[in-house]
């Protein structure tokens, strides 16, 4: 059985470790606690990971935030995963920062990421968990923010967080979305 996990962020050294891509860092936090690692696909880093006899394959799509339909879509219909085998990782500036919320489905909540990939599958009907990064910066000063390098303290809590990702990702491809957010909601 094969799952789609889409870690969604912007690629290029200017945007690692800010709040936009923890995506990314959950999934790099995946790979590395298996001992694979990433190589460069179409329109994503992709890697393979097997978990208690599930495939799951990993992507950080290489499009840019606003354009990762093209990539989730484009991997799902290579890998033949249905749509309820995907979840995507995303930042979410409604969650006070450290919540990690898993939905079965819903809208994209103003993020552009989940928006394109809204558009391009036509549906909300996909897993997402969402990373809650906060919203402590000034009006008008959003695209700022979520580009931005964690805080000290937000920095030390990270492994933590996304230790955390990691268990709920293991989770959903094990008992699927209901029971995983009945334990870790």
């Amino acid at each position: 059985m094969k799952y789609l996990i889409a870690g969604l962020g912007n690629i290029g050294s200017d945007y690692e470790n800010t709040r936009h891509n923890i995506g990314f860092d959950t999934l790099d936090e995946l790979a590395n606690s298996s001992s694979v690692s990433f190589s460069s696909g179409r329109y994503a880093d992709q890697c393979d990971l097997k978990f208690k006899g599930r495939t799951l394959v990993l992507i950080k799509p290489t499009t840019y935030m606003n354009l990762s339909g093209k990539a989730v879509h484009y991997w799902l219909q290579k890998e033949k995963i249905p749509l309820d085998r995907l979840l995507v990782i995303t930042d979410d500036l409604a969650l006070p920062f450290g919540t990690l919320r898993l939905k079965a489905k819903g809208s994209d909540g103003g993020h552009n990421g989940l928006k394109h990939i809204q558009q391009i599958l036509g549906t909300t009907n996909y897993a997402r968990l969402r990373f809650g990064i906060g919203s402590d910066y000034p009006k008008g000063h959003q695209v700022d923010y979520v580009l931005s390098k964690w805080s000290e303290a937000e920095a030390e809590e990270l492994p933590t967080l996304i230790k955390r990702s990691t268990e709920i990702v293991k989770s959903f491809v094990s008992i699927g979305a209901a029971r995983t957010m009945n334990e870790f909601n």
